[in-house]
């Protein structure tokens, strides 16, 4: 029989049976509610940080618009979409990942960009990274992954060891890490970076047709990024140096923009499509869904306070609007519970009232009341229930999205982990990465690495080899690690892989 002391529980005792995989509804999805374990994993996660973001500590924002300069009417009845020229206000925040609000602008770390859109129908948010894809598929692995890239428990040091662990055990990490170890881990500026949705959303029209969609903000200023040398410099010369070119840049005329476009792929393609089309850590080649034109997002106003514009900023996938929806991607679906729990307990429960949070274009009429800084009329003497006949707002059945199919067992699925894990960050490697790329790949792999244990550098090596054989052996000779050894441990199983590294 099992230690007890070596069980795994909730909060409240109960033992848990899987800790990798979310009870969805069939292998694909969508995340059940009633799986205990992840709302209590999430919920808790949310509040272990008082007052700071738990994720996306620092950050910096900026106001502008939203041009629609392609018609995609037909893929989606958002009316902030609807027509050629047709102008939205935003709010873009920018910031780094898993660094503390004091944590310098050149960190190797991805970088959120979340744009608001003061809507007619209420706002939308987006809220992605400068990285088309992420390192996990489940939510019930994100409070772990975010514990690995904060402070070690006992030292309150960065730790490679569980960095590079938790990384080593979990291979679909595997393609973001290759971008993240890139140059591109490093951007120059704000400006000079892409924004991407990565997950998979739902665009539906009036007719009840719906299609899946992913997001692509393109820099019109031009990619530019650190070397990691250079990062390195300017952490010691300037740790804000991002936050400094987007306000001096806006400051002084110089208004950067994105161009969006979006992939679509529609639920016939979808089911039949050689990758999961909801695995976040899968792109959409282009040659196989070629990216369309819908507008341009344009910033032309800096903040006038940064807390209460930029820190009270509180950004959700959750928010929607008619024309807009979810898609079973199971790393959404468990950020569209998280979003909106850790705002309401940094922020309060009526942090949707604080101006940089409250719709701007739309009436806000909900039986919500009462609660810390309410900050309006609380809905004065009118009904706080629905139903109601005292002329209360009603529900709008014209705006429901249209139905999917759901179908499947009620349990935690296992991604069953196969060679389709690494195919992307072989071909980013091989055929999109430059040699200099590469080398500069390579070069802060290695770097970043040297300071975990043996086991875990080779464990880790040989998924890289699992990816392309060169990317691997040249991890494997700058950690000087035997070569064969790598390649054995790489034809491991990764159960084999696990129990052979293991301390």
């Amino acid at each position: 029989m099992k230690d007890d002391n070596k069980t795994l529980t909730t909060g409240f005792g109960m033992p848990v049976d899987d800790d990798l995989n979310s009870v969805t509804a069939g292998p694909q999805g969508p995340v059940l509610v009633q799986d205990i374990h992840l709302i209590e994993k999430l919920a808790h996660f949310d509040r272990e940080r008082i007052p700071e973001r738990v994720v996306h500590a620092k950050g910096a924002g900026a106001h502008g618009y939203f041009e629609v300069t392609h018609d995609v009417s037909r893929y989606t009845r958002a009316k902030f979409l609807s027509e050629v020229g047709k102008r939205t206000d935003v709010f873009l925040r920018f910031s780094t990942v898993g660094g503390e609000k004091g944590s310098a602008d050149s960190e190797r770390d991805p970088r959120g960009f979340a744009v608001k859109f003061y809507t007619e129908e209420g706002n939308y948010d987006m809220v992605g990274n400068n990285t088309p894809v992420f390192f996990l598929r489940d939510p019930l692995k994100f409070p772990d992954f975010i514990h690995t890239q904060k402070r070690h428990p006992a030292t309150n040091l960065k730790d490679p060891d569980m960095f590079w662990d938790f990384l080593s055990l979990t291979p679909e990490s595997i393609h973001q890490v290759t971008i993240l170890f890139s140059d591109r881990g490093t951007p120059r500026a704000y400006r000079h970076m892409n924004g991407y949705s990565s997950h998979t959303f739902m665009w539906y029209t009036h007719s009840g047709e719906y299609y899946w969609v992913k997001y692509h903000f393109k820099t019109e200023q031009g990619v530019a990024n650190f070397t990691g040398e250079e990062a390195d410099r300017m952490r010691a010369e300037d740790p804000d140096c991002a936050t400094r070119d987007l306000h001096e840049a806006i400051a002084r005329g110089d208004h950067p923009s994105w161009r969006l476009e979006v992939q679509i792929m529609t639920p016939e393609q979808a089911r039949s499509y050689r990758y999961d089309p909801f695995d976040v850590t899968k792109v959409w080649p282009h040659a196989d869904v070629p990216p369309i034109p819908v507008g341009r997002l344009v910033l032309n106003r800096n903040p006038e306070n940064y807390f209460a514009e930029v820190e009270q900023a509180a950004f959700s996938p959750g928010n929607f609007v008619p024309g807009i929806g979810p898609s079973p991607d199971k790393m959404l679906q468990g950020r569209l519970f998280s979003y909106h729990d850790t705002h309401r307990h940094r922020l309060g429960s009526n942090y949707h009232l604080i101006p940089i949070n409250a719709p701007r274009a739309a009436a806000m009429n909900s039986y919500q009341r009462d609660g810390a800084m309410r900050t309006d009329g609380n809905g004065g003497g009118g009904p706080n229930y629905w139903p109601n006949s005292f002329s209360g707002p009603a529900p709008d059945s014209g705006v429901t999205p249209p139905p999917i199919d759901v179908a499947g067992m009620a349990a935690r699925h296992a991604y069953v982990l196969g060679d389709v894990d690494f195919v992307q960050a072989g071909e980013l490697y091989r055929a999109v990465m430059s040699e200099a790329d590469r080398d500069h790949l390579i070069r802060n792999l290695v770097g970043h690495l040297r300071g975990a244990k043996r086991r875990l550098q080779l464990r880790q090596a040989a998924l890289f080899f699992k990816a392309e054989e060169d990317y691997g052996l040249r991890v494997a000779r700058g950690l000087e690690l035997d070569p064969e050894e790598v390649r054995r441990v790489a034809a491991m199983t990764q159960e084999e892989r696990v129990a052979f590294t293991a301390e």
